[in-house]
């Protein structure tokens, strides 16, 4: 290990310093019950794995099941152990790696999406360039009034990313992101 890198209570410390930490997409399928998503992530906090966004929503209502779906970073021991460790976990009836299973179908990545509202100042001079960029963007206007308007814009990361960096000097005024929603492609199911 590197002298200036001194080991903390992260797993990320203990891998081989060879391994580069890659960002994969985890698909959980688990009981809608009380205490379930919070024993998810007691799993990832208690072992100082990283969650760079989360969703979770009931799919099944009949089963009453809930899909959560987790960004994270790490090398390819700890995202196994991750995965090892979340199987573990009683209500939990599935673990996918979305990311492993998208490359063994020759894809990058899975099909990744995101929901993001924005406030964002719409007076004066700036007003018409703001409606202008969220046409560029596919941004849809979902409130607007003489000094704001309010942008539901669906799409990559990436492109939410781009749109904020966008319109921060127009005036950003709030803005809300619901976390990645992730699938692969083909007829295969989770």
């Amino acid at each position: 290990m590197n002298a200036h890198l001194q080991p903390t209570g992260s797993a990320y410390f203990i891998a081989k310093e060879t391994e580069k930490a890659e960002k994969h997409t985890l698909s959980v399928l688990v009981d809608n019950e009380p205490g379930v998503l919070a024993r998810v992530i007691g799993l990832f906090s208690g072992r100082g794995y990283n969650i760079e966004s989360l969703t979770v929503s009931e799919t099944e209502h009949e089963a009453h099941l809930s899909r959560i779906t987790i960004v994270t970073r790490g090398t390819p021991h700890v995202l196994e152990q991750i995965k090892a460790q979340l199987e573990r976990i009683v209500p939990v009836h599935r673990v996918v790696d979305l990311t492993v299973r998208a490359n063994a179908l020759g894809h990058e990545r899975p099909i990744e999406r995101e929901v993001a509202l924005l406030k964002v100042r719409g007076d004066g001079e700036t007003r018409a360039e703001t409606l202008r960029l969220a046409d560029a963007f596919h941004a849809k206007v979902v409130d607007a009034t003489i000094e704001h308007f309010i942008f539901e814009i669906t799409g990559k990361s990436s492109k939410i990313d781009q749109f904020v960096a966008i319109v921060k000097p127009l005036g950003l005024i709030e803005i809300c992101r619901t976390g990645i929603a992730a699938m692969n492609r083909g007829a295969q199911g989770m």
